[in-house]
């Protein structure tokens, strides 16, 4: 369906993106798995910050969106893999436009650079 038509049907595609990215995590997630598959254990320790509990919340309804595949080995222990379906995939554009834009205004703004390499 078409942008114009979505939007005469009171349909927002910049809402609905908005909404399927409802959180940072989700954002950092999608950043942390464009390169390949990672282990929920892998996910933690790079997704700085995020509690194993939001970790797993976000995973569960990125994974009912269609955003992550996730695949369960048979094996014990038990081995779980995230990875991104190709509608995740198609997220690398916005991703690196948003690094892009981060860039740039960290060198516009010397002073949030450098509050943010002190925290």
């Amino acid at each position: 369906m078409s942008r114009k038509l979505l939007e005469q049907n009171g349909i927002c595609p910049v809402a609905t993106t908005i909404d399927l990215l409802s959180s940072k995590w989700k954002v950092l997630i999608i950043r942390d798995l464009l390169p390949g598959t990672k282990r929920f254990s892998e996910l933690k320790i790079s997704v700085a910050g995020i509690s194993q509990k939001m970790l797993t919340q976000s995973l569960r309804e990125m994974e009912e969106d269609g955003l992550v595949v996730r695949q369960v080995f048979a094996v014990v222990p038990l081995r779980v893999e995230y990875s991104l379906s190709t509608l995740g995939q198609s997220m690398r554009p916005v991703i690196d436009s948003m690094a892009d834009w981060g860039s740039f205004y960290l060198d516009k703004n010397p002073d949030k650079r450098k509050a943010l390499l002190e925290q």
